[in-house]
């Protein structure tokens, strides 16, 4: 899948687990889940976010190499003025990295953070193995290495270079940021570059490191990456307001919220966090109104799991409605069903062992007279996945049944 795909569908509440692409019914689940995004071009980190970035550079640097740097390489009046009344999160982020020291003196440790690719190694399922043990009390019979690879390493999505209208390159498709302290691997972040956005997987790290808050500063390196590299949003994943491991994803701001009824960006105000409040599904609406909207999303960047999340995981209500048509569901932001009925289906691309093909050529429904929102055939199925996706994201798919 090409990362431009997955961001289309990310922007349409879709995430994925693995190589799992799946989205929640937010209205017929106990525990709706919503997607949030995190402007990084206007963030500003909180007291406390600035305080866990200097507490940990002031570890990984020491107390002895600070004063031995200042005397060797002594900052201007107006670079230590700078730098004792504004805090700069590109700067701060990287000040206690190996290449940012100058040297000599020697730090008390080496710190070192890489982008790498999301392959499987026996360093990293170290770190996994350790952190669901320790952070989420798993017992080691069911942490294995090959849960690790299927949820965590090769990704479905391609990885591609995209140039900007600005020049700028930005590198897309599946990555592990990964954090060495003394040159041993201590934390990963799961990452998925999206051509607008840093897209938050997972972030685990290992119980060494547990006192210097790694899930707050992997946040922070996170969306240091969305504004480094031109993504300029950070997508923290899921956001499920009664469970109280996600409710850090609120400590991030500016923050907008999908609003699934419509698939449009809402910003996320005081009023918006009172009506969270009220368990259940979200009204974002001013009128009280739950009827689905327009599909259109807000013109623009159109483009967030993090630290101490379990893996994403379907609803449990999702298998109460198995038997139950998409079209006939209470799903919000389905199409309407005119649009899914005036659907040109013969022309949507199959993929079947000879090749790829015309629906039309493979199906043969031009004689069949199929109710598409209540049929079992080939056209009522494709409809539910036109529903599932959206009418704009089904030119980018080619249904693939070679294998069936």
């Amino acid at each position: 899948m090409s990362p431009s795909c997955y961001q289309s569908l990310v922007d349409r509440s879709w995430r994925r687990s693995g190589s799992l692409l799946y989205r929640p019914n937010q209205r017929d689940a106990c525990c709706p889940h919503y997607t949030l995004r995190v402007d990084s071009a206007h963030f500003r980190p909180t007291r406390d976010q600035r305080q866990a970035i200097n507490r940990f550079n002031r570890f990984v640097i020491g107390d002895t190499y600070a004063e031995e740097a200042a005397r060797r390489h002594p900052k201007s009046r107006e670079q230590a003025h700078r730098r004792n009344t504004e805090f700069n999160l590109l700067e701060r982020i990287h000040e206690s990295e190996s290449q940012s020291l100058k040297h000599p003196p020697e730090p008390t440790h080496s710190f070192d953070v890489t982008l790498e690719l999301d392959d499987f190694t026996e360093e990293k399922y170290a770190v996994y193995e350790n952190y669901q043990c320790i952070v989420h009390q798993e017992p080691s019979s069911e942490i294995s290495r090959s849960g690790f690879a299927k949820f965590l390493c090769n990704s479905p999505l391609r990885r591609e270079t995209f140039t900007g209208s600005d020049g700028q390159e930005k590198r897309l498709g599946s990555y592990h940021q990964c954090y060495r302290l003394d040159g041993r691997l201590v934390a990963i972040g799961v990452l998925d570059l999206l051509p607008h956005a840093v897209s938050s997987v997972y972030f685990l790290y290992h119980e060494s490191i547990h006192n210097w808050s790694p899930g707050k500063l992997g946040a922070l390196r996170e969306i240091a990456l969305a504004i480094e590299g031109g993504y300029r949003w950070w997508y923290p994943g899921f956001y499920i307001h009664t469970c109280p491991k996600m409710r850090y994803k609120m400590d991030y701001s500016p923050k907008q919220i999908l609003n699934p009824d419509n698939m449009q960006w809402v910003e996320v105000s005081n009023e918006v966090l009172a009506r969270f409040n009220n368990h259940g599904y979200l009204d974002f609406s001013d009128s009280g109104d739950d009827q689905v909207g327009n599909l259109e999303q807000e013109p623009g960047d159109c483009s967030m799991e993090n630290a101490d999340t379990l893996p994403d995981e379907e609803s449990d209500s999702d298998s109460n409605a198995k038997d139950i048509s998409l079209l006939d569901s209470n799903m919000p932001g389905l199409p309407p069903m005119s649009d899914i009925e005036s659907y040109d289906y013969d022309l949507l691309p199959v993929r079947l062992r000879a090749g790829i093909f015309r629906a039309v050529d493979c199906f043969q429904w031009q004689n069949e007279d199929e109710d598409i929102r209540h049929g079992s055939g080939p056209r009522g199925q494709l409809a539910q996945m036109i529903a599932a996706v959206g009418l704009d994201v089904m030119p980018q798919l080619c249904l693939d049944i070679s294998r069936v």
